[in-house]
């Protein structure tokens, strides 16, 4: 099953809470895990949140064609999508899915063409956005504003996905991810 799900949304938008509930009750899914150069939090662990990278070992992976796709957000961090991660995915005979910011999305939706899904998961408004950021208490007042305005810039980049996915109501939402998701399974 050589085929890709890819959830983007600004920070915030609710996509990692949908991967992971799909995740939780399709035994055809596995995730991505992302590579990075930031710090890592308490509560996560390399290898299951991210793959925590230093720059120069992201560097070298950039060098030795690593990546199917990556970039540097927020104040110079790199985010990234190792291709040995689909291929270990693939091996299994299950899908890959992806929770990654719009443009990385939009590069591996190019990479896949019509074995991916792509969808957009959007918020209801920005000021939603804003508070479930600030829920989450992991920002600073700085990163908190970056995330925000390019959360805005990310809101333009909504009509190039085939699929748009509103969070408004989480529970309408799940159930929507469900149905594009096994819709595309079955193709």
């Amino acid at each position: 099953m050589n085929k890709a799900i890819i959830f983007c949304a600004p920070s915030g938008s609710g996509k990692t809470t949908i991967v992971k509930h799909l995740l939780s009750i399709d035994e055809r899914l596995a995730f991505s895990v992302s590579a990075c150069t930031r710090k890592q939090r308490v509560n996560e662990v390399h290898g299951r949140d991210y793959y925590f990278l230093t720059h120069d070992d992201f560097k070298q992976k950039i060098a030795n064609d690593e990546f199917l796709e990556y970039e540097e957000v927020y104040g110079g961090n790199y985010y990234g999508t190792l291709k040995s991660e689909v291929e270990r995915i693939w091996a299994q005979q299950r899908a890959v899915v992806f929770d990654v910011d719009v443009e990385g999305g939009l590069n591996i939706k190019k990479y896949f063409g019509n074995n991916a899904l792509a969808v957009f998961v959007k918020p209801p408004d920005v000021a939603t956005l804003e508070k479930r950021l600030r829920e989450r208490s992991t920002e600073t007042e700085e990163t908190l504003r970056m995330r925000i305005d390019k959360a805005v810039h990310e809101m333009n980049y909504e009509t190039k996905f085939e699929a748009v996915l509103l969070n408004d109501f989480l529970e309408h939402a799940l159930a929507e991810a469900e149905r594009m998701v096994n819709d595309f399974l079955q193709k």
